[in-house]
């Protein structure tokens, strides 16, 4: 598909949120080595190696697997698995609940919130050829909210879905349904635009008229191609499309 049809009959782009709109390494990088340090420190054990392993975050460059548990699962999830792996780890379920409370922190998403390019004149430009904007992700609403508020863009944004809404999260479709239903646009007039596996095969299962993969993310071109009407270098190529 030529990128200048890549919205032709498209009225509503859902837009991933981390790897799409946001660098997700600045936002999720220093947060997996930071709570593995911190794990660390509580226990006395070596678990960096046991979390990168179970986050699926490679060893030598720190980067997100696109396959792996933190490219698209939300937080409390992430923590209910590493509550169960740290208790096989330590042979206590009591050691790994305390352990996990005394560092569990979630990033912050003002301080770490790097937009990809210019979001407010991307997403102005959708808003003035007739589109409308929303946003699916498998982060939990305040951190959603606080970090489009403090790109600038809380108002160029029509409908969020996020993780603890109460919808089976990715790649089920329910979030682009529910978007779709709220909205009033039909499935097949809105475009899905992620960086992961499982934001294509929730705009897949969703019946979406367009699935758009971008490389800005945990996903590289051969991961997201089968999935994808196109590939994207980032969401900034949608202003001429």
């Amino acid at each position: 598909m030529a990128l200048h049809a890549a919205l032709d009959g498209i009225d509503l782009v859902v837009f991933d949120k981390d790897g799409t709109l946001i660098d997700f390494q600045a936002m999720w990088g220093g947060w997996v080595r930071s709570l593995a340090e911190n794990l660390e420190l509580e226990t006395g054990r070596p678990l960096t190696g046991p979390l990168f392993d179970l986050l699926g975050v490679d060893h030598e460059t720190g980067l997100v697997r696109s396959h792996g548990l933190l490219a698209a699962t939300p937080m409390a999830r992430i923590r209910e698995h590493l509550v169960t792996r740290l208790s096989v780890l330590l042979g206590n379920a009591f050691d790994a609940e305390a352990a996990v409370d005394a560092v569990w922190e979630a990033p912050d998403p003002i301080a770490l919130a790097r937009p990809i390019g210019d979001l407010g004149a991307l997403l102005g430009a959708l808003r003035a050829a007739g589109r409308r904007i929303a946003v699916a992700t498998s982060d939990d609403r305040d951190p959603t909210t606080r970090t489009l508020a403090a790109l600038g863009i809380s108002e160029l944004v029509d409908g969020i879905v996020c993780a603890d809404d109460g919808e089976p999260v990715k790649p089920a479709p329910q979030a682009v349904l529910r978007l779709c239903r709220e909205l009033g646009v039909e499935p097949g007039r809105a475009a899905v635009v992620g960086d992961s596996v499982a934001d294509l095969a929730m705009g897949r299962a969703a019946l979406a008229g367009r699935v758009i993969g971008v490389l800005t993310g945990v996903g590289d071109r051969a991961a997201l191609e089968p999935l994808a009407d196109l590939v994207l270098g980032s969401v900034q190529e949608l202003a001429t499309a």
